[in-house]
């Protein structure tokens, strides 16, 4: 954009001619402009290998402005005439007189101003402050990739707007953070943002002091720097962007929103940047997919560990279940996509399951079609339930407050909405056991003979292990154990359940792994191992255990060893059992 906007004047081409005219138009170049400009450019690019004391673009200038008078003095007169001469800035007007004159005549105005002046004049003020807001900001992004630091926006508008009002108070235009001088501060050795003032300064005092000499420097040597300004800035690594299909249309938008900021206006070129963005986002979002993993409910449990016959109607029942883990947008766009990974389950499937933890916006559309799945599912006496809802969305949005004001989950029963997926999970497969659970819940505490890990222990031994054991109530709410306890007992479940968790910094409940029910042990494998307690144990329900102390155990492995044996192998066997579960349900996440 900046060599394109400077090459006419390069050329020596003026009175508003375009890029393309002016290139199309031999007869309007001034040899004269191209020379200077030429020789400003080479000073520029060589002087660094001379010297750094001095910018390249004061050499590169100097050396323009001696190109200008050394063919003034040579070739053509008439350029050492100040009024007329296209070649130069020319004269700038710039004195303390006029200056005050400004300041004072621009008082008087504002005292003259009238409401409806005002009015009349707010439409351009704001078409004004939205144009130089995109120029600062275009600037601002620009500066921010060459010297890899990070601005802030609305610091940088608010300073603008108070520069203009104080600008405008005085005499002045309104302005904006320019590309072309940033750029020439930039490579001339400013970094911070005194640079930036220092320029300002020393350009009002140019003005004011030095505005008989600037009026000599040719405007081809200052098209000339920025030239060489513009070329430094290229991103050459744009063009790999060739290398790919699926990077071309990016590049394609490069050479349209320049072309268009050449040929007709840098307005013009950020709408059609933004409006090409926005069909590469949709065509993106088009083609990606936003099922992330599809699983039956006999590849993904909940973190209540079932007892083998419960386990095996799980699997057996799975078929019932279909867990789908979305990602990324549901709009307009994706909807078919998503219905379309739904349509097969809907005639088969009691339970479809909907984790949301990685949804990044959900539109009106994408409503309306979970809407039309739940009333399908319901004519089937079927369930659709969400996990993870209650999150805001980068957008700003609310999941769960955009189904409840669609209502989507808030008109039937069939719908349920749970806050992480093993929740969810957990709660279909209580409605899968069903009836098993519920006479679980009426059967009184078990005895020693009736717990799975001992069911093929003879009589006599089961006699000397209930000597070992201690019975234990524990109140619902009521910590079994917690983090760091000395693991010094390994726990019995005759009634009841126990939910395990690992303490988690700043949240009230820890993060859930695992919950253990009637029937089952816990608490084995730091037993075994003989460490301290890695996470904390608390009853769900009112539950009654049997708990096998250390010093307990020590007495059975030196009084009965086959024993004692026969209690760490049937441990380990169960912990087995559970491992493989844990990685089969892995391996299916994984796939």
């Amino acid at each position: 954009i900046i060599i394109g906007s400077q090459i006419p004047k390069f050329l020596g081409v003026f009175g508003g001619h375009s890029l393309w005219r002016a290139l199309i138009s031999p007869e309007l170049w001034q040899w004269e402009g191209a020379v200077i400009g030429a020789v400003t450019m080479a000073v520029m690019v060589g002087a660094p290998y001379v010297t750094r004391v001095v910018p390249a673009a004061i050499l590169g200038l100097l050396a323009g402005v001696l190109t200008y008078f050394a063919l003034a003095y040579s070739v053509d007169e008439t350029m050492l005439v100040v009024e007329g001469n296209k070649l130069i800035i020319g004269p700038l007007g710039g004195t303390a007189s006029s200056m005050l004159e400004a300041i004072t005549g621009r008082w008087r105005e504002i005292g003259d101003l009238k409401l409806s002046q005002i009015g009349s004049l707010f439409g351009p003020a704001i078409t004004l402050a939205v144009l130089l807001s995109i120029d600062t900001l275009k600037t601002a992004v620009v500066l921010d990739a060459l010297t890899r630091s990070r601005h802030d926006s609305n610091r940088e508008l608010v300073a603008q707007g108070l520069g203009n009002v104080a600008s405008a108070c005085v005499g002045g235009m309104p302005g904006a953070g320019q590309m072309g001088a940033t750029m020439v501060n930039l490579a001339s050795g400013g970094q911070t943002r005194a640079s930036g003032i220092f320029e300002g300064v020393l350009s009002l005092i140019a003005f004011l002091v030095l505005g008989a000499f600037i009026a000599w420097i040719p405007v081809a040597a200052l098209a000339g720097i920025l030239i060489v300004v513009g070329f430094r800035m290229i991103d050459r690594h744009s063009f790999h962007l060739l290398a790919s299909p699926w990077t071309v249309l990016d590049f394609v938008v490069i050479v349209v929103v320049v072309g268009v900021a050449v040929g007709y206006s840098l307005i013009a070129a950020s709408g059609v940047g933004i409006a090409l963005a926005m069909l590469l986002f949709i065509r993106e979002q088009l083609g990606s997919t936003i099922i992330r993993s599809k699983l039956d409910g006999s590849q993904r449990f909940s973190k209540r560990v079932r007892l083998g016959q419960e386990m095996e109607l799980l699997v057996k029942n799975g078929d019932q279940t279909a867990i789908l883990e979305l990602q990324g947008s549901l709009f307009f766009g994706t909807k078919d996509q998503l219905y379309s990974a739904l349509e097969p389950e809907l005639a088969k499937r009691t339970y479809i399951l909907l984790d949301m933890r990685r949804v990044q916006s959900v539109d009106v559309t994408a409503v309306h079609l979970l809407s039309q799945i739940r009333d399908s599912l319901i004519e089937r006496n079927a369930f659709l339930i969400f996990s993870n809802l209650a999150r805001t969305l980068p957008n700003g949005r609310n999941i769960a407050e955009l189904f409840d004001q669609m209502e989507l989950t808030t008109m039937t029963e069939h719908v349920k909405v749970f806050p992480n997926i093993d929740d969810a999970v957990e709660w279909i497969e209580d409605e899968i056991l069903g009836e098993h659970l519920k006479e679980a819940l009426d059967l009184p505490p078990l005895e020693v003979y009736e717990l799975d890990i001992f069911k093929n222990h003879k009589e006599d031994t089961l006699i000397t292990l209930m000597e070992c054991l201690e019975r234990r109530s524990v109140p619902a709410g009521t910590k079994v154990f917690s983090l760091g306890d000395v693991a010094d007992e390994l726990y019995l479940i005759r009634k009841g359940a126990v939910r395990i968790t690992l303490p988690v910094e700043g949240t009230a409940d820890g993060h859930h792994t695992l919950t253990y029910g009637r029937g089952d042990f816990f608490g084995g494998i730091a037993f075994i191992a003989g460490t301290s307690r890695f996470n904390d144990g608390t009853a769900v329900d009112d539950t009654e255990l049997f708990v096998l102390r250390r010093e307990q155990f020590e007495r059975l492995k030196e009084e009965h060893k086959r024993l004692a044996f026969q209690l760490l192998e049937a441990v380990a066997k169960v912990l087995a059992l559970r491992l493989r579960y844990s990685d089969k349900e892995l391996m299916a996440m994984q796939d």
